[in-house]
């Protein structure tokens, strides 16, 4: 069953700004509508997930939806919302980028519905023989400088200094919205809500040159309840790609998120219905320590993103980590064990010394620094407070050696519940 697009979005918390007469065209007829996707990694981030989620709601509303990579404007960079000039990439690399990225939207995209299918265009393709002289002369001459020179991505930025570059980005994007409104029949465009200033260039340009109207549509920007960037960690950007954030890590960022953020984020990521959600809402505030909503979250949105498979593993690592034995963590895979305890403080010592033997104390108070002293290590160990591979030790004349390795090469340190500490034998 079709949905109504404006009101899904409504009601999901993701409707920011909406040119006048866009819900009326929008439930007039099937509307062909876009959004820029920028080029300069080759993977998605989590940020891209509410414009890929938005293109999702649309089509699902019936409408055609579009995603416009950059490969031109990857070249110039976008200043909208950033208070420094992007690097510029070269060909080869911006279309080794473009293709990873579309593997991704073709995840989430239909591509093959008929009518409505999803579409994929690169500007490069009508810009690489459009010369500078021919932009000035059939786009520059339509949009004032006193357009440009209001717009708020222009004025955060004049003060520290801005180059011609950056300047002429708004027009580069509202050729884009011309081009495709003339060529593709393309009637509205979408984005966050930095991007509105870049939008109604376009649908101005459409006007001015075209004689034309065009609508536009964004999202508000996401932001965690305590004020910090969403799609961040302390290890950098949150990926799509599995190669550059492992199912596992991607998998406890949502399951990390507080009470406040899963609320929002399950109306934002998941396709799960109002009725659904509250019902979501209504067990977890009846017992907020199951996390109910967190788990519901972070499921959906792994499967979706990389596996079932992939979700499985990372529940299990999971639970290895509170409740697992010695075997459960002999049985990770090298990569996922050091997933799981990534973060946690990691100690090397020579192999040749394990396999000639260590004192347990020696080992936890000199050959690493689990513990300042040998007197603080007796007492920790005597006291019941320390564990070598999930096992209690409970003997003070404890040996160890390399059978005691995980997969020939780690042991694993709990000082107290919380506390781990990698070794790696080297």
């Amino acid at each position: 069953m079709k949905t109504n697009f404006v009101e899904e979005l409504k009601w999901r918390g993701m409707l920011q700004d909406i040119m006048p007469g866009t819900e009326d065209l929008l439930n007039k007829e099937q509307v062909t509508g876009y959004i820029g996707f920028d080029p300069t990694s080759d993977s998605l981030g989590i940020g891209n997930m509410v414009q890929i989620m938005t293109l999702l709601h649309f089509q699902q509303a019936g409408h055609k939806p579009m995603a416009l990579v950059g490969g031109a404007t990857g070249m110039v960079g976008d200043p909208s919302g950033k208070s420094a000039e992007r690097n510029l990439l070269d060909e080869t690399t911006l279309n080794h980028n473009i293709a990873c990225q579309k593997k991704q939207l073709e995840k989430f995209l239909d591509f093959n519905c008929g009518a409505n299918s999803a579409e994929i265009v690169n500007n490069y393709d009508w810009f690489k023989g459009f010369s500078f002289l021919e932009f000035i002369r059939d786009v520059g001459k339509h949009i004032s400088v006193n357009y440009m020179m209001a717009k708020d991505s222009v004025k955060n930025r004049l003060e520290n200094g801005m180059s011609f570059t950056e300047f002429s980005y708004q027009l580069v994007q509202g050729y884009d919205f011309y081009y495709l409104w003339k060529n593709k029949g393309i009637k509205l465009q979408m984005g966050g809500s930095d991007q509105w200033g870049n939008i109604v260039t376009g649908t101005e340009l459409i006007r001015r040159k075209g004689s034309g109207e065009a609508f536009a549509l964004t999202t508000p920007l996401i932001k965690k309840a305590d004020g910090t960037k969403f799609g961040k960690t302390e290890g950098g950007n949150v990926w799509l790609d599995k190669n550059k954030t492992s199912a596992y890590k991607f998998f406890q960022f949502w399951l990390n998120a507080s009470d406040e953020d899963a609320k929002t984020y399950i109306r934002i990521f998941t396709l799960f219905s109002k009725e659904d959600i509250e019902k979501l809402e209504t067990e977890h505030a009846a017992a907020p320590h199951l996390r109910a909503l967190q788990k519901a979250l972070a499921k959906d949105i792994t499967i979706r993103v990389h596996s079932e498979d992939d979700y499985n593993a990372a529940v299990e690592a999971s639970q290895i980590l509170f409740n697992g034995s010695i075997e459960d963590l002999a049985r990770l895979s090298e990569e996922l064990f050091l997933d799981i305890f990534d973060g946690v403080p990691q100690f090397e010592v020579s192999r040749i010394e394990i396999n000639h033997g260590v004192s347990i104390i020696d080992f936890l108070a000199e050959k690493t620094a689990v513990f300042p002293s040998k007197g603080e290590a007796r007492k920790m160990i005597q006291g019941g407070g320390v564990a070598l591979n999930k096992n209690k030790i409970e003997d003070l004349e404890l040996k160890i050696n390399s059978e005691q390795l995980i997969n020939d090469k780690y042991m694993l340190i709990q000082k107290g519940k919380k506390n781990y500490f990698v070794i790696k034998a080297i």
